[in-house]
């Protein structure tokens, strides 16, 4: 079972402290690969329109969040 499937399943616990644990990783990885993403759809050639109908967003919400900010390093050691 994988990292992210046991974070989904620990999310769901009856436990509130494992479940919001759990959620408060989920968050991390998710926002973590939002900016690969987005990293790998900027390198494409792809316009912040694009990345916005991708991700449901206004072109403005994504840009300010992703436009401007330092490169990442995409490693998956965090």
């Amino acid at each position: 079972m994988s990292q992210a499937t046991e974070l989904a399943a620990a999310a769901g616990s009856a436990d509130p402290r494992v479940g919001l644990r759990a959620v408060l990783a989920l968050r991390r990885l998710l926002e973590r690969l939002e900016v690969v993403q987005v990293d790998n759809a900027r390198r494409a050639g792809w316009s912040w329109q694009e990345i916005a109908d991708a991700l449901e967003v206004s072109r403005q919400a994504v840009h300010k969040k992703h436009a401007g900010r330092p490169a990442v390093d995409h490693s998956w050691e965090a």
